[in-house]
């Protein structure tokens, strides 16, 4: 999700190809979307891979989109739930904009039953602009609303056996979610009951669950107000929470493992090619001086390799090298992350936390995905830099810290900054050593190379024995555009691994539908040699017209000047 992008609570039913059984949304923006499942044995989509999906918004209108898994987390049990964090790609149809239209027209959902049609409309008016209260009389229409998957509050109204009997319909379409769908239990719409009921009845409808607030039966609006306003903050606190918790967990089982890949190809394969070597070259350069670096490139080209290889060379390499993924985490607990935080300095702060730069202390951070931090921690990012100084928050003191400072961003971190979306000072003291990370489809010669130590590691890693690709596979592998990049390959290639038999040489079938089909172009050596046909063509055309001046021919095609000179000369152009 995007700085600042307020986050819909959803929670409709999602089908998905892969499959993903008992799949249901948690929350929607127009940039992608999160979703709870049933962990999968095998065949689970990975981070960096495609996912296509279709599912219904509460308007009626269904979405069709193409995503990626930005982020996987599974709860380790067996038959339990797996989380998803999904970016949106690309959108069939007229879908994004039923999606903008519904999340422009966003709100938090009431549902009233018992009410009578003049209380009905006093509470609507009461909520005019804030939420969204819709009145249901017969059971048809109220299990039809609560079936829906946006309703945060369902309030009770009415005589007893009216109340009882909605209750129990509440109780059964949530039940009917979780055990015949796979929707969790607790994302069920909290009930408000202020029905006339007996005391007894009262007290055992909330200890079995039922209910979850309780008001005497003659309650004014604005008591039934308050009650709701209370129980839609209640409900969506409780799914922060729980969001929060999971990507809370998922970022302190990453920071456990040594590495994202089971080699680094800083010391291994995959970092021959031209545009590789130049990278390499820059950070060993770098590596002795106690400055900060940004490393920009696209997502999975390589950037935390890169990092862990400049703490490596460089003097503090026996000190903490301490990674945060700046687009894992809400703002207040990454600012809790970074700076640490007091006991009590909020709710489930029951011990004090130093924080990373504390943790960092003589050693290295790498703050991966910069450009998610919004503009009040880049203010503290930026006092960091600039003095050493961290505050825990809620805390009163100040610590004094020596960490040297490594940043990454996938996107252009100056656009983002000359835009007003990102501090230009800040821009400007992270970006005075900035090492480009070339993308997979610019280093050709790398994706061998890397494809054969992925084979070796995961090999050892699940005990298989794999020999290799045969040629018409291996060309279907440089072929490819890889837009996942390494981690991209990394996956195609533990995926092939995993499915293969003792002794394989493994053939285009382990391999990617999609691959597969563009390996019918390279068997016949076209598909490579028409591509770069074309491209040597374009590039010899915009050359001509802008008088052999790279810079400008670039431009033109809207490639990076570097890229293109790169590939100009390759091609023979230049």
């Amino acid at each position: 999700m995007r700085e600042g992008e307020l986050r819909k609570l959803v929670f409709v039913p999602v089908s998905t190809q892969p499959k993903l059984e008992g799949c249901w949304s948690v929350n929607l923006a127009d940039s992608g979307i999160g979703l709870v499942a049933r962990a999968a044995a095998t065949g689970a989509p990975l981070e960096g891979e495609t996912l296509d999906l279709t599912f219904p918004l509460p308007t009626g209108a269904q979405i069709y989109a193409r995503g990626v898994v930005r982020w996987r987390h599974e709860s380790g049990q067996a038959g339990g739930s797996a989380a998803y964090g999904v970016r949106f790609e690309s959108f069939e149809g007229h879908s994004q904009t039923e999606l903008l239209r519904f999340l422009s027209a966003y709100r938090v959902r009431v549902v009233v039953a018992g009410a009578g049609a003049s209380l009905a409309r006093t509470l609507g008016k009461s909520f005019a602009g804030e939420l969204a209260l819709e009145a249901h009389e017969t059971d048809d229409a109220l299990e039809a609303a609560l079936s829906r998957g946006d309703v945060s509050t369902l309030l009770v109204l009415g005589d007893e056996a009216q109340a009882l009997a909605r209750v129990r319909l509440a109780q059964k379409v949530a039940a009917r979610a979780t055990g015949e769908l796979g929707r969790p239990a607790d994302i069920r719409p909290r009930v408000v009951f202020a029905a006339r009921a007996s005391s007894d009845t009262v007290v055992e409808l909330f200890n079995a669950g039922a209910v979850d607030q309780t008001l005497p039966p003659e309650s004014d609006v604005p008591a039934l107000t308050a009650a709701v306003r209370q129980s839609c903050r209640a409900h969506g606190m409780r799914l922060q929470q729980q969001r929060m918790a999971v990507e809370l967990e998922r970022v302190l089982r990453d920071r456990g493992r040594p590495l994202s890949m089971p080699f680094e190809p800083a010391e291994g394969p995959g970092m021959g090619s031209e545009p590789m070597r130049e990278a390499l070259g820059q950070v060993r350069q770098l590596a002795g001086y106690k400055v900060t670096v940004l490393l920009q490139g696209e997502t999975g080209s390589g950037k935390e390799v890169l990092a862990r290889r400049l703490h490596r060379l460089s003097p503090r390499a026996e000190r903490p090298f301490v990674v945060q993924d700046c687009g894992a985490l809400a703002e207040t607990l990454l600012d809790s992350e970074l700076f640490g935080h007091v006991k009590g300095a909020f709710t489930g702060a029951v011990n004090d936390h130093p924080g990373l730069f504390v943790l960092a202390d003589g050693g290295t951070i790498f703050l991966d995905e910069i450009e998610n931090t919004t503009p009040a921690l880049q203010a503290k990012l930026l006092r960091v830099l600039e003095t050493g100084e961290v505050r825990a928050v809620g805390g009163s003191t100040v610590k004094r810290v020596d960490v040297r400072v490594l940043a990454a961003s996938n996107v252009n971190l100056e656009a983002q900054a000359k835009r007003g979306t990102f501090r230009l000072d800040l821009y400007y003291r992270l970006s005075a050593f900035l090492v480009e990370v070339p993308a997979l489809h610019e280093r050709a010669d790398d994706v061998l190379p890397l494809a054969r130590g992925f084979i070796d590691a995961f090999n050892a890693l699940h005990g298989k024995s794999a020999r290799g690709f045969d040629a018409e596979a291996e060309g279907a592998l440089r072929a490819w555009s890889w837009p996942g990049n390494v981690r991209e390959l990394r996956n195609v290639v533990e995926r092939a691994v995993l499915y293969s038999g003792p002794m394989e040489l493994l053939s285009v079938a382990r391999l990617p539908r999609a691959m597969r089909a563009g390996a019918a172009f390279i068997r016949h050596g076209a598909l490579k040699d028409q591509l770069e046909h074309l491209e040597l063509r374009l590039m010899r055309q915009a050359l001509e017209k802008h008088g052999g001046v790279v810079r400008r021919a670039a431009k033109e095609l809207e490639v990076d000047a570097q890229t293109f000179a790169r590939r100009a000369k390759k091609l023979g152009a230049l």
